[in-house]
């Protein structure tokens, strides 16, 4: 059953949208959002990628059929969902690109860039939204990793706020919405016995393993730069 909701449209830019990050987890919860009535009528996707071509619809849909379960996948709203696809290859570190994405905009439209990328491309897609005017309106979303260690995350960042405000800046792990994580925020402020000690003045870091089904399958460039 649809929620009613107040909500507005925009233009949901996705860089990286032919990605594993992308078709497995994002596109499946975009598509979720719709489902539920959380997206606008209006709402446009535009899939941002070095080759997305025609086939790119076709390639969304198929993921979306495999990784979305059986008995939420409604034929109905999948195509609603589709509809709403644009697409536009593009390298993004080329300046020429940026310039058809802005036509493919609009002057007047509320931009959400997403960027399902390396962290190491995050400096030249924001200087390319920003020399095309886009940035002064866009909210940015970036995902982890951002950066490999805490020089090259400053780095990353310092590039990032160059163009976007902090407060149109959204850092986002989607690990962080793990049953695993949240039970440990549960665990922490529900007992007094570890909410005195479970600080910064006790533990020196968390590390969490979560066992995946899938592997590194195509993405040895990936995780040899960023890690596991």
């Amino acid at each position: 059953m649809a929620i009613n909701y107040t909500v507005e449209p925009c233009t949901f830019a996705l860089f990286g949208a032919l990605g594993d990050l992308a078709l497995r987890k994002l596109f499946p919860a975009l598509y979720q959002l719709d489902r539920a009535g959380l997206l606008c009528p209006d709402t446009r996707l535009l899939a941002l990628a070095l080759d997305a071509g025609e086939g790119a619809r076709d390639t969304i849909a198929e993921h979306l059929r495999r990784h979305v379960p059986v008995a939420e996948l409604d034929e109905g709203v999948l195509q609603r969902f589709l509809g709403r696809l644009d697409y536009l290859s593009m390298d993004f570190l080329q300046p020429g690109g940026y310039a058809a994405l802005a036509d493919r905009v609009g002057a007047a439209e509320r931009l959400i860039a997403y960027f399902a990328t390396p962290a190491a491309l995050y400096e030249p897609i924001c200087a390319g939204l920003a020399e095309v005017s886009l940035a002064e309106r866009a909210r940015v979303v970036l995902e982890k990793p951002i950066g490999h260690d805490l020089v090259s995350s400053r780095k990353v960042n310092d590039a990032v706020a160059r163009h976007f405000p902090e407060d149109r800046t959204y850092r986002i792990d989607h690990y962080l919405g793990k049953e695993t994580v949240q039970n440990l925020i549960a665990l922490r402020f529900a007992n007094s016995l570890f909410e005195t000690q479970w600080n910064q003045n006790h533990i020196s870091h968390v590390e969490i393993t979560v066992a995946e089904q899938v592997g590194i399958e195509g993405r040895w460039g990936y995780f040899d730069k960023a890690g596991q």
